[in-house]
């Protein structure tokens, strides 16, 4: 990886679309995701896949255009957020990315420490939930530590057997259950349609304040769109319904238990340290180069190693019990704001911008930072008064629209 915040050299370019297909496909597949998909059972299932799919088709469209802004200029996320918030407003934003990057680490290690720890008790009779974290916590670090060529293979090799495994997972779920009794279930109506839209959008729009981090390193910015695109969007749609039919069949959505259940605990076990190695990287590395875009003197894998850290002693106290709050959270402070960033390359400016202009420019923009305000609060707004209608379409879109009414009225500072 590139070691700080300029732009990546055009020969060091070298990720293919095929590659960014097996990075975000390799984020989807995790124990996290699957669990997300279980918070749908009230929707029922037809309820439950209308708001998977469509989720993931307005969530992944910002989340593959936000990569382009890398793809095209060669800079990191939080630089590229500079063209329409300032230098000012990237490091407000580089500040609340690393708040929420920090709480994913530990998020995806409390998950696999507790999955590994059932794994262990039922094959073993062995328990320390606390080693299981720092194990999980020292791969996922050195995994983002290393360059990009290794990382290249280790994660093909790493996601080519997830996605097998997680097909032994899936039919673990399935194989018991005729289409009458799929098509019978049904949800208690106790969580909206609008608010469950919500918990599926909030998953790949948590990712988009980092996909510039790596789609900085693709050849053309076409392939890596689409290559972004739908690799999240088919593992990620299959992580969801298969926390969704885990949840309707068993009132639970952690497959270890189904798994463990039919003796396949080595299988459980590789699933779950595997997809937090190949999701937890990305939260790592990336809350890295946030902080770069704060303190760009330091050097890039020493932070990485902190973060690392820093992720792993945060998961010893993490409230796991509040991670819907959590998502909707990151909703509330992303969506807006990536649809200011989004609606400034794509309408205002048309995909012309000058590199030099992200690091000599403007300290701050008011409109943008109205903009920003003003979306959230229309998400607010709809999440407390509208929730039926879902809160992130509008906040996205209100946000990228105030900014381009605000073009004539504000003058940089």
């Amino acid at each position: 990886m590139s070691e700080d915040i300029q732009p990546v050299p055009q020969q060091e370019r070298n990720l293919s679309g095929m590659d960014f297909f097996v990075l975000w496909m390799g984020a989807a597949i995790a124990i996290s995701e699957v669990w997300a998909g279980g918070m749908l059972a009230p929707l029922g299932l037809i309820g439950g896949l209308w708001a998977i799919i469509l989720g993931h088709v307005i969530g992944n469209t910002p989340l593959a255009l936000g990569g382009v802004l890398g793809s095209d200029s060669g800079v990191p996320a939080m630089v590229s957020v500079r063209a329409a918030f300032g230098k000012l407003g990237s490091y407000l934003a580089s500040a609340l990315n690393i708040i929420q990057l920090a709480g994913w680490t530990a998020i995806m290690i409390i998950i696999c420490a507790q999955s590994v720890d059932n794994i262990t008790q039922i094959l073993a009779g062995y328990t320390n939930v606390k080693l299981w974290m720092l194990i999980a916590g020292m791969i996922s670090t050195f995994w983002a530590l290393v360059g990009t060529p290794l990382w290249k293979w280790m994660q093909r090799i790493a996601v080519f057997s997830l996605a097998i495994l997680c097909l032994f997972m899936t039919y673990s779920v399935l194989h018991n259950v005729s289409t009458e009794e799929l098509l019978n279930w049904r949800g208690d109506g106790s969580l909206l349609w609008g608010a469950g839209l919500d918990l599926v959008i909030a998953m790949p729009i948590s990712w988009l304040p980092l996909v510039s981090d790596y789609s900085r390193f693709a050849r053309e910015s076409r392939s890596a769109f689409w290559g972004t695109w739908w690799g999240y969007f088919l593992a990620s749609s299959w992580m969801y319904v298969l926390g969704l039919l885990l949840a309707l069949s068993t009132g639970q959505a952690n497959p270890i238990p189904v798994m463990l259940a039919l003796n396949w605990g080595i299988i459980a076990l590789i699933i779950v340290f595997f997809s937090t190695f190949t999701t937890t990287f990305l939260d790592i590395y990336s809350g890295a180069m946030s902080f770069l875009n704060l303190f760009p003197r330091f050097q890039e894998k020493l932070i990485t190693l902190f973060f690392g850290l820093g992720g792993t002693i945060l998961a010893l106290v993490f409230p796991m019990d509040r991670y819907e709050s959590f998502l909707y959270l990151i909703g509330g402070i992303f969506i807006p704001l990536f649809g200011v960033v989004i609606f400034d390359y794509f309408f205002y400016r048309r995909r012309k911008i000058e590199i030099k202009e992200l690091y000599e420019g403007k300290a701050l923009d008011r409109g943008a930072l109205l903009s920003w305000v003003g979306g959230l609060m229309i998400y607010i707004i709809f999440l407390r008064f509208l929730p039926h209608w879902g809160a992130s379409f509008p906040s996205f879109l209100a946000s990228g629209l105030i900014y381009l009414g605000t073009r004539r009225k504000f003058n940089d500072l």
